[in-house]
């Protein structure tokens, strides 16, 4: 398993993953936006090191902490407010146009991935979002320049809902805050799915999103894990980087690592995922159908003849790159 000990060559290997990639996740955490300006939560000087997170029990039942927690969130709109995506989501936002990336999953609220580009019909929101609010009765959604208005003329009190009075919060989830159900089962879904699953920026101490990593190993997915500080699962990875991650993508994303990942024709990229296509279909079959020890074998032949034959494609193309 390649470290951070040696950045070049652990870029070169994931330079090989990215080129190999058919549907890709990223999980993105908040030191993808560090570079962006935005300090992250826990290490020092992070953001719960001044302010205590207010856990969702305590903002719905005290007007004081509503006050306090729109009090910095205004804060943090002064000092935050121009973040711009940094290299990492503008790399992951090309992935995913490239189609070798079919989703990402982020614990981050900022915003930043939709600023570079990705749709929202790619994107999963798991902690929410902090660029507007909503009603925690009625779910009406306010705008945060609404908010700011009536918090500043009020003398600084938070606002409740005009149409029923319930507490208006910003669309993120608190501690103590149910996870949103849709956007757990669509981050389950592309991970299940997923052929390599890239952790970005994230500690990976936060349950139960920190169990997609865990999902995606055992679903046979390589697991790629880019962080500054280790992490619990480093030692599950097939790969893990411990650097900066900009400078990681801006390294991977060099002439002689992107014409690498360039050079491999289109149409070997194309029948690799059509025999990813069929080995799923084929293996959703052998399950639907069939006593559990003939589909357990009619999966495993499936499985040796997708190899194979993923192999001899990976073999072709070695010969297109030596020929070219």
């Amino acid at each position: 398993m390649a470290t951070g000990d040696d950045i070049k060559a652990a870029c070169a290997d994931l330079a090989g993953i990215l080129r190999d990639m058919l549907r890709g996740v990223a999980f993105t955490g908040a030191g993808i936006s560090t570079e962006c300006g935005i300090p992250d939560f826990r290490s020092p000087g992070g953001l719960w090191t001044r302010n205590r997170p207010i856990d969702f029990e305590s903002f719905r039942s005290s007007r004081q902490m509503r006050d306090e927690a729109w009090r910095r969130r205004f804060e943090m709109e002064a000092a935050f407010g121009g973040a711009q995506p940094g290299r990492g989501h503008k790399a992951l936002a090309r992935l995913l146009a490239e189609g070798r990336l079919a989703g990402i999953v982020t614990q981050n609220i900022d915003g930043l991935h939709q600023a570079s580009g990705v749709p929202d019909t790619h994107l999963v929101e798991l902690h929410g979002n902090s660029t507007y609010a909503t009603c925690l009765d009625c779910g009406t959604r306010y705008e945060l320049g609404w908010v700011r208005g009536r918090f500043e003329a009020s003398g600084g009190a938070a606002p409740d809902c005009p149409d029923c009075d319930g507490p208006i919060k910003t669309a993120t989830i608190s501690f103590g805050q149910p996870m949103p159900g849709e956007a757990m089962a669509r981050a389950g879904a592309l991970t299940a799915a997923c052929d390599v699953f890239l952790a970005i920026g994230s500690s990976l101490v936060v349950w139960p999103a920190a169990g997609f990593p865990v999902q995606a190993k055992r679903g046979g997915a390589r697991l790629v894990i880019i962080n500054r500080e280790p992490t619990e699962l480093d030692d599950m990875a097939d790969l893990v980087i411990h650097a900066d991650i900009g400078d990681v993508f801006e390294a991977v994303g060099q002439p002689e690592a992107a014409a690498e990942i360039a050079r491999e024709s289109i149409w070997v990229f194309s029948w690799r995922r059509r025999v990813l296509c069929f080995e799923i279909r084929i293996k959703r079959l052998c399950w639907l159908s069939g006593a559990k020890r003939s589909r357990r074998y009619a999966a495993d032949g499936v499985g040796r003849f997708s190899a194979a034959v993923r192999i001899g494609l990976a073999q072709l193309a070695g010969s297109g790159r030596r020929r070219s």
